[in-house]
């Protein structure tokens, strides 16, 4: 029987989404038949070196956020020659590094917004892009740190006084529309999700609170723009050099009529994995129920660098 390790916790801001991740994870793999132990990962490695030994056959990386998608747990996992599920050491970086995945997409061809890194001493002295412009940490998934500035608010130095996040920002003109979103298992992508958050936009507090969005899947948009999404969902797989599971998130542009612009966000390597999660839904609407969907991904694991 297969031993697998599920990683999850982590230290970064997505911890308790990682934690629920991870314990959906166990039961699914026990449901799948496999010998299961999970791992909560927290700020002393050596601890969780101690917890691979002796090795699994394999680790399913439930981590989210900085430290588990940005190739540094991918990292460790390389150098102790444990397989691991998703993608490897450099892709997970790119991903996760807002301004270089871009420039992999832009290289690409793929569909974005206008946007640039800036400082947040610039930031606070003057609007870096005609608002509305939404302003992002670098470096963090689930929408953490995600600032909308519109044209009059007066928002903007707050912002700057209050970040957190570094002495840059990336800055992209805000696109108006619907939120979408593709998962890719491997070369294939599954559908077109639209997320309609209960309030404002899709920011941390509508992905991960009861009631907080709506997901409707398949996507009711226009036939080439789900094509499209499709489309460049895998390529964006592809460029960046992913492996296993991604999910792509795009904004979809309907409002001056169909078929809409279609502009990349970006491509997350670590999809959240509870049972209802975006990418786990997707599956179950092709065929793949969730455990069925864990198990997809062990056997896909692999030392990837």
């Amino acid at each position: 029987m297969k031993q697998v390790a599920v990683l999850h916790g982590g230290i970064s801001a997505e911890r308790e989404v990682s934690l629920a991740s991870g314990r959906q994870v166990i039961g699914a793999l026990e449901t799948a038949g496999y010998a299961v132990r999970g791992i909560e990962a927290g700020p002393d490695l050596a601890a969780l070196i101690a917890a691979l030994t002796p090795a699994p056959d394999v680790v399913f990386n439930a981590l989210h956020g900085r430290f588990g998608e940005d190739g540094a747990i991918q990292g460790v996992l390389e150098w102790l020659g444990i397989p691991y599920t998703h993608s490897g050491v450099l892709a997970s970086a790119m991903a996760m590094d807002k301004a270089r995945a871009r420039a992999v997409f832009a290289a690409a061809g793929l569909p974005l917004a206008a946007g640039k890194v800036v400082t947040i001493g610039d930031l606070a002295r003057a609007d870096p892009l005609p608002p509305p412009y939404v302003v992002k940490p670098l470096n963090e998934g689930s929408s953490v740190g995600v600032e909308i500035v519109r044209a009059g608010d007066n928002r903007r130095a707050a912002i700057a006084a209050a970040w957190r996040f570094g002495a840059t920002a990336l800055v992209e003109a805000f696109i108006p529309g619907r939120e979408i979103t593709v998962g890719v298992l491997e070369d294939r992508a599954l559908t077109v999700t639209e997320i309609l958050p209960a309030a404002g936009f899709y920011d941390y507090r509508a992905k991960y609170t009861e009631g907080g969005s709506r997901h409707v899947l398949p996507a009711a948009i226009h036939g080439a723009a789900f094509d499209q999404a499709l489309e460049v969902a895998v390529a964006a797989h592809r460029a960046l050099g992913c492996r296993g599971a991604s999910r792509a998130d795009f904004r979809y542009d309907d409002t001056s009529g169909e078929p809409g612009r279609l502009v990349l966000l970006e491509v997350n390597t670590q999809p959240g994995m509870t049972a209802t999660s975006l990418l786990p839904e997707q599956a179950a609407l092709m065929g793949i129920d969730f455990p069925a969907l864990c198990a997809w991904m062990v056997e896909r694991a692999a030392c990837r660098v």
